[in-house]
Order: C-alpha cells, then structure tokens, then sequence
C-alpha cells in the first residue's frame, strides 16, 4: 500500500471536485453521520476524479471540524489527509494489471487496526476494477465484517465493474462527466491557463480532468495529440495505415519509458540499499529473487503505462470519427476538435456516418484485443489502421 500525494490543496476540501456538485451533496450530510456508510462505491468514467472524490471525503471524516463546516482544507487533519501522509487513510494504486490477493489481504489487516486518531481507519482502493477474483473475495470478508471505525472507499469505471457481491454491500454514488465549461473554468483558476488554452484542453481531453490539465501544460503533449487527430485523412494506402501503426506503438513506448524509467532506477538502488549489496560490495543470497521480482513487477508496470498511452491516444483518435458524425447530422454545439474544423468536414464530406459508426467500433474492438485479451499492441494497431484505411475514390 502507497499513500499518495493530490496535490496538498489549500481551502475547502470540496472546491476543487469540478462538476461533481451532486456528489458533494451527497457526501457533506454523509460526515455527520446522515446516510453514512461503511463502505462507498464511486464509480464514472475516467477523468471524472473518482479517487479525488474519495479524498476528499475522507479529508472531511477526518477534519478536526464538524457538521457542514467537515472538510474546511486548512486543519491538520486536512492537510495531511490530502497531502497522502494522514496516518489513518490509505490511498492505494496500482501500477501493475491487477491488484492481487496478497496486496488485499495487507489491506484487511490494516483495516482491523483501531486508528492512531480518533475519527476513522479508512481505505481507498482507487483501481478495484482491477481485483482478481482471489483478491475480491478477499476484500469481500472485510466488509461483509467490518470494525465499528473502518471506513472502505471503492473506486471503479462502473458498477458492473466490481462483483455483485461487493458493490450490493456499498453505497454506491456516480460521478458525472465534467462539462467542457466547468474544466476550462477550472484550469484558468486553478492553473493560471489562458481562457483559450483552456477551452482548448478542455475540449479536447472530453471531461477527463488530468489529460485537460497535461495538455494545458505541456506543448509536447499537444503536439502528440495533434499528431493523431490527423491521422485520418492520411490513411490512403495500405503503408501510410502499417506507418501509422507503428509510430503510434513507438510513441507509446517512448513516453511510458520516459514516466516509468527514472522510477525503475531510484527503486533498484532502494533494493541494493535494503540488503547491503552498495555498502557491503556483495549479494546476499535473498537478493536475487527479490530483484527478480522487481523486474517482473516494474516489466507489468511498463507493460500498463504503454497500454494507458495507446488507450488515450485510441479515444482522440474516436472523437475525430465521432465529430464526424455530428458534422453530417448537423449536430448543435462545438466539435471535440474544433481547431480541425475543415479536416471533420472533409471527412464527413468523403464517408458516411454509417461508415464512421464502423470506425468507432473498429477502434473499440482494437481496444479490446489490447485490454482483454492480450493482443501485441503493434498487431492489433496494425489491424485498426488498415480497418480505418481511406476508401480509393472510384
């Protein structure tokens, strides 16, 4: 288990949970007891900020204050509490596939430990769509019997996502998608954007907070994006669609080493520290299995980051498709990527929305292979491109 870090928020612990009002509705009466749980499901889509929701609320149950004035961001208990080193809440991540049953089984004896403090022992499991069948049984005990001062907070894409046992045992809140306004909103105030840029990241990253924030941010991260929305046009000829496969799977693999290998090299030295091998010159004998472990966990690490990549690139590269159809419906409202206007309208110009309804599912079943069923990354691009290909004008 990690604790980490949402960014040490100053202020009121809800402010910044953009277009998530209801939730907060619903979450503020819960810290003074009214409809509390011991175990909460928040589930929506990705962006939405499942687990910052999750935070928050357990800053408030926390919080030195009560009432409606739970959560007031500035105490002691807040702090900490969204700063990830609160000693009675546990935020936990997975940078691997899944979360194993050893990993949950750890999480079950914290949960029976009375709290240092002297409000609650609660447990965020940011990724429980990614249990393994062992490890949900085993998360299932602990809160089919829960102690009196545990609190358990589940965080999944859908409900259909955790075991119907599990989530029958929650209460469950959906968290809406944040609307394009409210994130640009959201990005001048918090980050100094420039309202253009901002409306620009907000479109673009479709209600998903972090990737509106990264694009915001980062001009490379722009520039790859841009890169993909015009892939479309230029898929007319079977190279161009084995060319854009590739470059795609590469970038992916780039950026993922980018993120991941400075972590690889610090948590290798940490190994050699713990067992001596730097002070003392030499191996222990229980050195080499736990580095051989380490490889294995830091490969399933690097192997989830690519898959992340592709998987958002997969999504930028829909909303071009979907923009297409709304530009032939004559749909109201602006563009996902409305700085390609022209390009949208060409598309729609030269297919059909039928068509365009195909490669939206061409790119979800390609997504898939990848997700599900453990299809090479470069395969079943390749196979997409090629589905996506320009159709030769007669």
């Amino acid at each position: 288990m990690t604790a980490v870090a949402a960014g040490g928020r100053v202020g009121d612990v809800w402010a910044d949970l953009v277009g998530q009002q209801r939730a907060v509705d619903v979450l503020r009466p819960a810290t003074a007891g009214k409809g509390m749980s011991h175990a909460w499901l928040f589930t929506g889509p990705p962006g939405s900020g499942r687990s910052n929701v999750a935070l928050a609320f357990a800053a408030a149950l926390q919080c030195e204050r009560r009432g409606v004035e739970a959560g007031c961001g500035q105490c002691h208990e807040c702090r900490t509490a969204l700063a990830g080193s609160h000693a009675d809440i546990g935020l936990v991540r997975t940078a691997k596939l899944s979360i194993g049953v050893d990993e949950v089984r750890d999480l079950v004896r914290r949960s029976a430990l009375a709290p240092a403090g002297r409000r609650w022992q609660i447990i965020i499991v940011e990724d429980a769509d990614r249990l393994t069948e062992q490890a949900a049984n085993a998360l299932l005990k602990a809160i089919e019997e829960p102690t009196d001062r545990t609190v358990w907070m589940l965080c999944a894409p859908t409900v259909e996502d955790v075991l119907p046992t599990i989530r029958s045992r929650c209460r469950q809140l959906t968290l809406a998608t944040p609307t394009a306004a409210a994130v640009a909103e959201f990005l001048v105030r918090s980050d100094g954007v420039s309202p253009a840029l901002a409306a620009y990241a907000a479109r673009a990253s479709q209600g998903h907070i972090g990737r509106a924030r990264a694009l915001a941010r980062d001009e490379a991260t722009r520039n790859r994006r841009r890169e993909i929305v015009s892939l479309p046009l230029r898929l007319t000829s079977l190279g161009a669609c084995m060319q854009a496969a590739t470059n795609l799977a590469e970038v992916a693999k780039e950026e993922a080493e980018a993120i991941t290998g400075e972590l690889d090299d610090r948590e290798k030295v940490d190994l050699a520290t713990t067992y001596g091998v730097v002070e003392r010159g030499r191996r222990p004998r229980e050195y080499a299995p736990a580095l051989s472990a380490l490889d294995k966990s830091q490969k399933t690490r690097a192997k989830r980051r690519v898959l992340d990549v592709v998987d958002r690139g997969l999504m930028d590269l829909t909303s071009v498709y979907r923009d297409a159809i709304a530009v032939a419906a004559r749909a109201p409202g602006s563009l996902v990527n409305e700085e390609i206007r022209g390009d949208i309208e060409e598309l729609a110009r030269t297919s059909s929305p039928e068509l365009n309804l195909r490669r939206i599912g061409w790119i979800f079943e390609a997504r898939e292979q990848m997700l599900e069923f453990n299809v090479p990354v470069a395969l079943a691009l390749e196979a997409m491109m090629v589905a996506l290909k320009v159709p030769e004008r007669s």
